[in-house]
């Protein structure tokens, strides 16, 4: 069964998607929640939603280089990164430098980089890139001056959102599902 999901899109969506060679992601309120939790030792927690992993490891998979684009540094970000195979990027003050090297590095065009941020510190890449993108709770700031927003949160599948679109747009949702179902 082919992957029907990919007509629920915009034509422009889709064929943004389509391009994308590297998805950069904001790490607080995109790849989690948004919450900063800490204990009485000053150590930092957060929580990172399983399904958006698979859907970065998938990404990677089929080619299209992930790498995490945060303002906050610390250790957790650059672990969640390793952990699936992407790389981290912390303490960023301009998101917008930071991304024209990776994508340089890359021999790639800023047309072929997605980018899916919620906050000020996302502004002022979002109109250089092929596709931006806000997760449902992104400040408002920030969702109308992207392409598409996902139906889900930051930290509760928006991440995954975006990785399905990506890759049915680039054909690979068929194969990814007829893998999965043996």
């Amino acid at each position: 069964m082919p992957y029907s999901h990919l007509n629920d899109y915009p034509a422009d969506i889709r064929e943004r998607a389509a391009r994308i060679r590297l998805a950069c992601f904001d790490v607080d309120g995109t790849l989690t929640d948004g919450r900063l939790t800490y204990d009485e030792g000053g150590r930092e927690y957060k929580s990172f939603h399983v399904q958006d992993g698979q859907g970065l490891a998938l990404l990677r998979k089929h080619g299209i280089a992930v790498h995490f684009v945060t303002a906050r540094g610390g250790a957790i970000a650059a672990h969640r990164a390793a952990e699936l195979g992407a790389s981290s990027h912390g303490d960023i003050k301009d998101k917008l430098v930071c991304v024209k090297r990776i994508a340089e590095s890359l021999s790639l065009t800023l047309e072929q980089v997605c980018f899916m941020g919620d906050d000020l510190a996302d502004l002022r890449i979002l109109p250089h890139v092929g596709l931006a993108v806000a997760p449902a709770n992104a400040h408002p700031w920030v969702r109308e001056r992207v392409h598409w927003r996902t139906h889900a949160r930051g930290g509760e599948g928006a991440a995954r959102e975006l990785c399905d679109l990506l890759l049915g747009a680039q054909g690979h949702a068929d194969a990814i599902l007829a893998g999965a179902l043996g």
